[in-house]
């Protein structure tokens, strides 16, 4: 039997960008900085592994989140014993033609701070040299020196200035802070805190981004070791209302990025570094995703496929059954039904209607043995959509939905390799980590509930 390692090495990821090998080693993204102009997305990326030393930026391009173009060389390297020995995350911004990408410098060695703001400047968004005299440190009232990171610029070419915002710490509570700086980078003023975490819990808010749809404007990030979170605002930079959840633990570090037409998060899908494993997910870095920023009536975001991903999946596959129909009768044990092929690259697409409280969804076939089955479940009591391991026994992920019973639900399911996403359209989204699934039988399942699932369909590329 092919082991998940095999698998997952054979793997050609086109949609879920992942690094080339280098030499024997796979490299992986880390947390994403994308920028974009002139039709053209920039990925800058904190490269984990292979010939990236401590994190240094690397950068991938695409036009459509479909095929990327790798860029070989690093486009800032971490300095051996500098302030930044370790490079952090940070961002890239046009100002009147020239680049600038301010980024965390973080060293473990005896220098005052752990964590300074730094930057670079580049003619085009493909090459950088740092600033070696420019450099922002905690304000004093934060009364720290050692967690000051994730510098996210915006140019506002009406003041000629830039605002950056800069998530912190003050008494132990995670915080987002806003500066403004002069466009030459001459002058920096201290404008506050903007948000602070409203549960209590994070002691970061890791890559903060701020962004408008319509009339409102909203503050991502995500929480410590935890999920992508979103609250919005009335006004550019607060006050925000109440924060929530927008994607699962396996979806993190999330930017947006923009072109006219739509808006998008990017970031990366959490990685096991013990593929056969069926206990947890919880590697750093993975591959590049990137999902649809779709604004709710109620103001709500939620993520959608990329509409060039969804359109990559053209030849339409035989499924397990006649027809296009299964309904599903179960009691307080698992009843399943054959119903789709696990290929390397695949899209999923129907509709499901319920009755009950239990929960259902589909179930991959591990090993062989349905005690370690893998299931992407659509639980009603808990108003959860989740990733559970061991036939439901191990919860690797959740985000909530809100469902009701006897509606119908469209829903589309995309994945490549061991990476999925699964959406609940107009309702939610999950990002999953399938490993040792390729090439065998995906069920749906449910447990004390009557599901209807329709118009199901499966494709992969031509």
């Amino acid at each position: 039997m092919i082991t998940p390692e095999a698998q997952e090495a054979a793997c050609r990821y086109q949609v879920y960008f992942r690094p080339a090998m280098d030499g024997g080693d796979q490299p992986y993204v880390g947390d994403a900085m994308p920028f974009y102009e002139n039709g053209v997305y920039y990925i800058y990326y904190l490269k984990d592994r292979g010939d990236s030393r401590n994190h240094s930026v690397y950068l991938a391009a695409t036009t459509d989140f479909v095929s990327y173009t790798e860029y070989d060389d690093a486009v800032l390297e971490s300095t051996p014993g500098a302030q930044d020995d370790w490079i952090g995350t940070g961002s890239v911004v046009n100002v009147e033609g020239k680049y600038y990408l301010f980024y965390t410098g973080h060293t473990d060695g005896p220098m005052e701070y752990k964590e300074k703001i730094m930057a670079a400047v580049g003619d085009s968004p493909l090459a950088f040299t740092k600033l070696p005299d420019w450099e922002l440190i905690p304000p004093d009232e934060l009364g720290q020196k050692r967690d000051f990171r994730d510098p996210q610029a915006y140019y506002d070419p009406e003041t000629g200035t830039i605002d950056l915002t800069v998530t912190a710490a003050q008494g132990g509570v995670a915080r987002i802070l806003k500066f403004t700086l002069s466009a030459d980078l001459q002058n920096a003023v201290y404008d506050g805190i903007i948000f602070t975490d409203p549960t209590g819990d994070f002691w970061n808010l890791e890559c903060s981004d701020t962004f408008r749809i319509g009339d409102t404007w909203y503050i991502t990030y995500s929480g410590q070791d935890d999920t992508l979170w979103f609250a919005s605002s009335k006004t550019p930079y607060g006050p925000y209302g109440e924060a929530k959840r927008l994607e699962g633990k396996l979806f993190y570090a999330a930017k947006h990025v923009e072109n006219s037409e739509n808006a998008y998060m990017v970031g990366w899908a959490r990685r096991s570094s013990t593929m056969s494993s069926a206990m947890g997910v919880t590697g750093w870095a993975g591959n590049l995703v990137v999902q649809k920023i779709v604004q709710k009536e109620s103001g709500d975001l939620v993520l959608a496929p990329v509409d060039a991903a969804v359109d990559n999946f053209t030849t339409r596959r035989t499924l397990a059954f006649q027809g296009s129909h299964v309904f599903l009768e179960a009691g307080k044990d698992y009843a399943y039904t054959d119903a789709f092929t696990c290929y390397e690259s695949f899209l999923l697409s129907g509709e499901f209607r319920y009755n009950g409280q239990g929960p259902f969804g589909l179930s991959f076939d591990f090993n062989g043995n349905s005690e370690q089955n893998k299931f992407i479940s659509i639980a009603p009591a808990e108003n959860k959509l989740r990733l559970w391991f061991n036939e439901g026994t191990t919860l690797i992920a959740e985000t909530p939905v809100d469902l009701r019973p006897g509606e119908t639900y469209p829903f589309t399911y995309i994945q490549e390799g061991s990476v999925g996403i699964f959406y609940i359209d107009g309702q939610a989204s999950l990002t999953v980590r399938l490993y040792g699934v390729s090439g065998k039988p995906i069920q749906l399942f449910a447990k004390n509930n009557s599901v209807l699932f329709a118009s199901l369909r499966q494709y992969t590329r031509s």
